[in-house]
C-alpha cells in the first residue's frame, strides 16, 4: 500500500530566503526529510553523511531538515538559527518546535530519515546513522524509475544561502592557556585555531587555512581542520619527545591532531578521517575514532571525550596507542566500573589536584567523575544529573531525592581554586558551580549565549560564549577563590627527619564492628607529596595501615618544606569479633590529611595519624 507523504508544517522555514515550501511545490523531485535536533551527535553525523549525496544528486534531490527539538533551549528560534549556521547546513530547514511534522511522520528517534518519491509517496523510512550507501542506491533506483516515466524534474533546489558571517570568531568551542602567556582557541565554525593575547581579542596568528578538510602541514601547504573542538597542552617533556605541543580534538574529521607551537605545524596523530562504526570493547586499540569533542592530560595520557561513541578513550602520544578508557558505547547514565559505565556524549573534561577526572556528560545533562584507582566503590560516579530525559535549571542539593539540582546539556567543566567545579551549562546559558564537599549546585553567571567551555585565569573565569562568537571574563566569586588571605592561613608544621619515615594509621573499629577481611585486606592507604620531590619512595595506593616512606634530604638539594598528602579508607562489618553473617551491615571510614612538614635532622622518624571511627 502506497502512503501519501503528510504535508510539512512548522513554525517557519530557514535557508529558503523567506519562502515557505510544500510537498506540492517539490513534486517531481526526490525529497529526503532529515528529522534532527542539534544536541544529538548522531544527527550531526548524518549531516556530514548527507553532504556527498546532496552534491552528487544536486539536480534531482531536495533535502529538508526538520528540526525537532529535544531540549527546551533547542526550541528557541535564535538557537535553531545558530545551529543551522554552526553546523553548515546547506539545505532548507523546517523549524518544528511543536513536533507537528515529527508526529505526522510517526518519527520516534533522532535522527530519522524519510524518502519521498517524485509523486509524493513515502518510499522509505529509517532511524539512526550510517545509511548513506543505502540512500544512494535507493535514489539511483528512483531516478531510473521516474526518469523513464517522465515524472522526474531536474533543476535547482529551494536552498538559499544566508548572508556570510562577519564576526572574528565563529562559534568558538574550547580554550586553553599557553605556558608563554595568551590563549589558544578552537574557532570551530571557521575550521581554525586562533592564538590570542591576554586581552582575548588581539590575534597573534591563525592555524589552518579556514577551509573544511583533513590536511597536515607540509612544504608550504596549510593545514585544514573540520570543526575542531577540544585542546590539551602536553607536558614539556612529552612535547619534546613527540615534536608537538598541543593535541586537538578535530571532531568532524574523527581525528586527533598535533600542533607544534613554534611554527604552527599540524600533523594527524590518531584517526583515519573515517568515523568508527563497529563496537569497540574496553582495552581494544583502534585507528578510527568517533567525534572526539574534548581532550585533557590525565595520568600520563591524553584522555579523549569520544562523544560519537559515548565513551572516554585514552591516547598515548609517545607510543601512539589509542584505547578505550571507560564506557560501553551504550548511551545513558550508569555508574560503576569503567567497563560497565554508560555515558552520553561526553563533551568536556577537567582534572583536579587530587587526580579526579571531571566530565561534562552533555546528553544526560550531567557532571560525572572518574577516579583511576578508587579506594572502594565505583570508578565512574555521577555528581549532578538524573538521566537522558531529565534536565532543567535548578540550584540546590545534587543528591536530593525530590528536587535535585538540574543542568541542561553542559559542554564544559573547569576546576576552581577551592576545588569546586565550574560547569558551562550550555543550554541554560549559565555558568554553574558544583561543590564536591557539600554536593550543592549554585549559579555563578546567567544570560550567556551557549557557553561551551570555561577556563580559570587568576581571579576570573574565561568563558567561551559560543553562540555570541566571543570570549568573556566572569569574576570568580570570593567564596570560590583562594585569595591572598587564604594562602596566608598558617598551620603548624610537623618536623620530621629526612630519610626513612614510619607512617602508621591508628584505627580501632567501634564496638560491635570488625575489619572485614573475607575478601582481602579491607584497608587502603594513599600517599603523595607536594612538591613531588619531597617523597622519594613509598608513594601511591596499596592496602595496609602501616607504610615505610623515604623522604628527601635537604642537605643533598631536596626541598626543606612541603605537604605530605595521606588518604586512608577502611571497611568494617557488624558482628563483633566473629565472622559477619551474609546480611550483616558494613561500614566505610575514610579520612584525608594534608600535613605541612619541615625536614629537620634529628626530628622524629615516625608519624602516627588517627582514623576516627565515628
Amino acid at each position: 500500500m502506497r502512503v501519501r507523504a503528510p504535508e510539512l508544517r512548522g513554525r517557519r522555514w530557514l535557508n529558503t530566503g523567506g519562502r515557505e515550501l510544500s510537498l506540492t511545490d517539490l513534486r517531481g523531485r526526490i525529497v529526503l526529510l532529515d528529522f534532527w535536533t542539534f544536541c544529538c551527535v548522531n544527527c550531526l553525523h548524518v549531516l556530514d553523511e548527507l553532504r556527498p549525496l546532496e552534491e552528487r544528486f544536486a539536480d534531482v534531490l531536495v533535502t529538508i531538515g526538520v528540526h525537532s527539538p529535544k531540549f527546551v533551549h533547542e526550541a528557541h528560534p535564535h538557537a535553531v538559527e545558530a545551529a543551522v549556521e554552526r553546523y553548515g547546513v546547506h539545505h532548507a530547514v523546517l523549524d518544528d518546535p511543536e513536533l507537528i511534522t515529527w508526529d505526522a511522520y510517526a518519527a520516534r528517534a533522532w535522527p530519522t530519515l524519510v524518502v519521498v518519491d517524485p509523486q509524493g509517496y513515502v518510499v522509505a523510512q529509517m532511524a539512526g546513522e550510517g545509511h548513506a550507501h543505502g540512500l544512494g542506491v535507493l535514489i539511483e533506483e528512483l531516478i531510473a524509475e521516474h526518469d523513464g516515466a517522465g515524472t522526474l524534474h531536474r533543476g535547482d533546489g529551494p536552498y538559499v544561502a544566508p548572508p556570510e558571517p562577519t564576526t572574528t570568531l565563529r562559534f568558538p568551542g574550547k580554550i586553553i592557556a599557553l605556558s608563554g602567556g595568551g590563549f589558544l582557541v578552537s574557532d570551530t565554525a571557521h575550521h581554525q585555531l586562533v592564538e590570542l593575547d591576554a586581552d582575548l581579542a588581539t590575534e597573534r596568528r591563525r592555524i589552518g587555512d579556514g577551509a573544511r578538510g583533513l590536511i597536515d602541514s607540509a612544504d608550504g601547504v596549510p593545514a585544514r581542520f573540520s570543526e575542531p573542538q577540544g585542546l590539551a597542552a602536553l607536558p614539556p617533556e612529552v612535547a619534546a619527545a613527540v615534536g608537538y605541543d598541543v593535541v586537538v580534538a578535530d571532531s568532524v574529521n574523527h581525528a586527533l591532531r598535533g600542533v607544534r607551537l613554534a611554527d604552527g605545524r599540524v600533523t594527524t596523530v590518531a584517526g583515519t578521517g573515517e568515523q568508527l562504526r563497529a563496537r569497540v570493547d574496553v582495552g581494544a586499540a583502534g585507528a578510527e575514532l568517533s567525534t572526539p569533542w574534548d581532550v585533557a592530560w590525565w595520568r600520563d595520557r591524553i584522555v579523549v571525550a569520544m562523544a560519537g561513541s559515548h565513551q572516554l578513550w585514552s591516547f598515548d602520544p609517545v607510543g601512539g596507542a589509542v584505547t578505550v578508557l571507560a564506557g560501553t558505547t551504550n548511551e545513558g547514565l550508569r555508574d560503576g566500573a569503567p567497563h560497565e559505565a554508560f555515558f552520553a556524549q561526553p563533551s568536556g573534561l577537567a582534572v583536579d589536584d587530587a587526580g579526579t577526572l571531571w566530565v561534562a556528560d552533555s546528553e544526560t545533562s550531567a557532571v560525572r567523575s572518574v577516579v583511576a584507582e578508587p579506594v572502594v566503590g565505583a570508578a565512574v560516579s555521577t555528581a549532578v544529573g538524573q538521566g537522558l530525559f531529565d534536565f532543567g535549571f535548578r540550584d540546590g542539593p545534587a543528591s536530593s531525592p525530590d528536587v535535585p539540582a538540574l543542568l541542561q546539556h553542559p559542554l564544559g567543566v573547569a576546576v576552581l581554586p577551592d576545588g569546586s567545579i565550574a560547569v558551562a551549562d550550555t543550554y541554560n546559558g549559565a555558568i554553574r558551580r558544583y561543590s564536591p564537599q557539600t554536593r550543592e549546585v549554585t549559579t555563578l553567571a546567567r544570560d550567556l549565549r551557549e557557553p561551551s567551555d570555561v577556563l580559570v585565569d587568576g581571579t576570573d573565569l574565561v568563558v567561551v560564549e559560543s553562540a555570541a562568537h566571543r570570549l568573556v571574563r566572569v569574576p570568580i566569586p570570593a567564596g570560590a577563590r583562594v585569595d591572598a588571605g587564604a594562602h596566608r592561613v598558617r598551620r603548624a608544621r610537623t618536623d620530621l627527619s629526612p630519610g626513612s619515615l614510619e607512617l602508621t594509621i591508628a584505627f580501632t573499629p567501634p564496638t560491635g564492628q570488625h575489619l572485614d577481611g573475607r575478601f582481602g585486606d579491607p584497608t587502603s592507604l594513599t600517599v603523595a607529596a607536594f612538591p613531588p620531590e619531597l617523597l622519594l619512595d613509598g608513594g601511591g595506593t596499596a592496602p595496609g595501615l602501616v607504610r615505610t616512606l623515604r623522604l628527601t634530604d635537604p642537605g643533598a638539594g631536596g626541598p626543606v618544606e612541603g605537604v605530605l598528602q595521606v588518604s586512608v579508607a577502611a571497611a568494617t562489618c557488624d558482628g563483633g569479633d566473629g565472622e559477619a553473617g551474609i546480611f550483616a551491615a558494613c561500614h566505610r571510614y575514610q579520612q584525608d590529611w594534608g600535613i605541612p612538614v619541615r625536614l629537620v635532622p634529628g626530628a622524629p622518624g615516625e608519624l602516627v595519624l588517627d582514623l576516627r571511627a565515628v
